[in-house]
């Protein structure tokens, strides 16, 4: 499935892994490149920590919004997933939402700089994770903790019927500080009300209709 701010793109994976994304832009080196290589070329997994494909997914009305929801013996859990339209610098944000039970939840975040060949430089600065590769740097901000484990950052958490768990991932120069955390829950509904502004413009009215409307929600994405 495909997430974009209109200056960049991710991939994400039926199991939960964000396996694409070049970042400042299109055109800038991948740091997550498991879609062409292996895991260890990059990649940000959020899912059940028994793992699988997803039960179901779907975006959220005429939105780049995705909605991953798994279904395990412990209860049902959901990931929204989306890069808010260009700020100031590109954003990944994922929340996790408990649907019923409690369901034991996964995060692995496994930067690789330039395609995988580079391992960035990782510290935790006022409760933000920052990994650092010459010009790049990466803050990761949430609701959990997370800790270093075999060249990664991770986390083990469960989430409740009710909770909602969120992640930030920014981009900056790392010459730069990190630019400040937003209130996701707020972020959502303004990246749905500017796709929903967007679309307003469009007027077909033909064969295949939903199939049309998702295709010019891609290319605007590109």
């Amino acid at each position: 499935a495909l997430l974009g701010d209109l200056q960049t793109a991710a991939l994400v994976s039926t199991t939960g892994s964000i396996d694409w994304l070049c970042l400042p832009r299109f055109d800038s080196p991948a740091c997550f490149a498991a879609l062409v290589d292996t895991p260890e070329a990059g990649h940000w997994t959020l899912a059940p920590t028994a793992g699988g494909t997803c039960s179901s997914r779907r975006y959220v009305g005429d939105t780049l919004v995705l909605e991953t929801t798994w279904t395990t013996a412990e209860g049902t859990v959901k990931v929204l997933d989306f890069m808010p339209p260009r700020g100031h610098a590109p954003d990944v944000v994922r929340i996790v939402e408990g649907v019923s039970g409690a369901v034991p939840m996964r995060s692995e975040l496994r930067l690789r700089f330039d395609y995988g060949s580079i391992i960035p430089w990782v510290r935790r600065i006022d409760g933000c994770i920052q990994a650092i590769a010459g010009p790049d740097a990466i803050a990761l901000r949430s609701d959990v903790r997370h800790h270093g484990r075999q060249m990664a950052t991770v986390a083990e958490f469960d989430v409740h019927n009710g909770e909602s768990l969120a992640f930030e991932l920014h981009w900056h120069r790392s010459h730069r500080e990190p630019p400040p955390g937003v209130d996701v829950r707020a972020e959502i509904d303004r990246v749905e009300a500017w796709w929903a502004t967007w679309m307003a413009g469009f007027n077909y009215d033909g064969k295949w209709q939903d199939a049309v409307r998702r295709s010019v929600i891609t290319l605007k994405a590109l």
